[in-house]
Order: structure tokens, then C-alpha cells, then sequence
């Protein structure tokens, strides 16, 4: 098995990055949540390809989830933005960006606009959208959380670095960056609701270690994950019925 040595090199860079590991919002995150990190199942990942190895030998891989769908071009297109800035967007092939250029913010108004904007690109309900940020900041955009979560849409920093967000205190980053973040989540969860703001909130990576990939089991281990997390959960839902037409 041999891997193109352009391909390994630009991995290795990655492996520097800071923000590979998209980390949730809220949840004040711990060394052991690096594990699996997206360096570590690009690599690996790229090795099983390489040697036409089947989706049962996938599933052992440490950030593998049988319900996400993210694949080694979803990830990589996770972290374009970074990738570009480094000078590897011409190796590496990448989903091209559904973002268009930001929207001028000076109100409440620009906000709906924004959020509008963010549900069309990522297909993601614009009441889900409020009442995320409704939860999250209430919609202050310079809301910053004990934890470092900042913004509309409380993201960490590594996770707004990993989506290609240079201020998470802008409104159409924070907002278009956020709603890209849960829409992962929302497909890496075969769109279980409940599953993916768990995700969205506490780190996928987290749900991994616990098992959970569906709302059934997140029911079941709902004891094991933080307790803001299984608070936040049933905030969203409530928020989300004020905001819905």
C-alpha cells in the first residue's frame, strides 16, 4: 500500500492545524475529546481507499459513525477554507462553497436576512436556526460563554477555526458557519434531531465514545452526557415551536 507522498505531506500539515477537531459550542472540552481527531480519520480513511478495504473495516476507524455520511470529500471540504490558506486547494479536491459574499449586518432585520440566507444553503429549518442562536446568545452576537463559545451561534473556537471562521463575533460568519456545523451534524446523524444538538453542542466525539448514533440510544445514555447538554436539548425543541410559522 502507498499513499501519494503530496497527499501524506499535506495531511502531516493538517496534523498541525489547530481546530481540527470540531469541538461543539458550550461544553468546556477536555484533553480526552481529542481523541479521533479529523487528521487521524482523514489518514486513516485514506489508507482503507487505498487499499479497497470495505465499509465493515471502516466502521473500527476512531471517528467512524455507521449514521454520518461524512466522508473523506466532506471533510476535507469542512476545512477548505484552512487548506486554501495553506496552498493546497489546487491538490486536494474540494465541495465547492454554497456561501455567497456576506450581507452588510446592521439589525435585526439583516439577521433574519442572514439566517434566511444560512437555511436555504444548508437546508436546515430557519426555526431550528432561532432557536439555536435564541438558546445559544439570545441573539447577542458578542455573547461569549464561560467555556469560550462565541457569538450568535456559540461556537469554539477550534470549531470555528475547522469551519473557516477568522471572527465568530461577525454575524454572517457566526450564523452561515453555525448552521453549516449543524447541518453536519444533521446528516452525520441520518437527521435525528435530537441526536445531532447533542452533537452540536457537546462534540460528536463524545456521542462516539458513549455509543450513541440515534435518538433511540441518546434516550438511553441521556444520563451520561452532561447535564447543560441534556438541558440544552429540551431548550431547542421548546424554541423552536415559538419560532415556527
Amino acid at each position: 500500500m502507498q499513499i501519494d507522498p503530496r497527499t501524506l505531506g499535506q495531511l502531516i500539515q493538517l496534523q498541525t492545524m489547530n481546530g481540527l477537531d470540531l469541538q461543539g459550542t458550550s461544553v468546556e472540552r477536555t484533553g480526552a475529546d481529542t481523541d479521533g481527531s479529523l487528521f487521524d480519520i482523514l489518514l486513516q480513511e485514506m489508507m482503507l481507499a487505498e487499499q479497497g478495504e470495505t465499509a465493515a473495516s471502516a466502521s473500527s476507524l476512531p471517528g467512524y459513525l455507521p449514521a454520518s455520511g461524512l466522508d473523506l470529500s466532506e471533510a476535507l471540504a469542512m476545512l477548505s477554507p484552512s487548506l486554501v490558506n495553506m496552498g493546497y486547494a489546487d491538490a486536494v479536491s474540494m465541495a465547492p462553497s454554497k456561501a455567497s459574499a456576506p450581507l452588510p449586518v446592521k439589525g435585526e432585520d439583516d439577521i433574519e436576512a442572514l439566517i434566511a440566507r444560512a437555511s436555504r444553503t444548508y437546508g436546515v429549518p430557519e426555526s431550528l436556526i432561532k432557536a439555536v442562536i435564541d438558546t445559544e446568545s439570545s441573539f447577542n452576537p458578542m455573547a461569549v460563554s464561560s467555556a469560550g463559545a462565541k457569538g450568535l451561534m456559540q461556537l469554539m473556537d477550534g470549531t470555528a477555526r475547522g469551519l473557516g471562521i477568522s471572527d465568530p463575533f461577525d454575524p454572517a460568519q457566526n450564523i452561515d458557519g453555525g448552521t453549516r456545523y449543524l447541518s453536519h451534524q444533521l446528516s452525520r446523524f441520518g437527521g435525528e434531531l435530537k441526536t445531532a444538538l447533542a452533537a452540536y453542542n457537546a462534540g460528536p466525539g463524545r456521542l462516539q465514545r458513549l455509543g450513541i448514533s440515534n435518538d433511540e440510544q441518546l434516550m438511553e445514555k441521556l444520563h451520561m452526557l452532561p447535564q447543560e447538554t441534556q438541558n440544552y436539548i429540551r431548550k431547542i425543541l421548546t424554541a423552536q415551536t415559538k419560532y415556527e410559522v
